[in-house]
């Protein structure tokens, strides 16, 4: 099934991996929303459109997620 608590240092790992993506969401969505937007087709910008909401989640998720890892890693030092 699943597994109930995660090692912190694992989770920490993966709240940095998810931030790291998220910033890349972003910032591939604002340059093909914004900046290169007369180059690319329709539906390619709505796409980039859609990255700038979802690069800043994956953000916010992740910043939480390292929030979490670092409380318990401080509980169990």
């Amino acid at each position: 099934m699943f597994q109930r608590t995660w090692d912190p240092q694992h989770l920490l790992h993966l709240a940095n991996a998810l931030m790291f993506g998220g910033v890349l969401l972003l910032l591939l969505g604002v340059s093909g929303a914004y900046l290169f937007d007369q180059w690319l087709s329709l539906p390619l910008v709505v796409t980039c459109h859609a990255l700038v909401i979802l690069g800043p989640t994956a953000l916010k998720i992740g910043y939480v997620m390292r929030l979490l890892a670092q409380r318990q890693l401080a509980l169990a030092a």
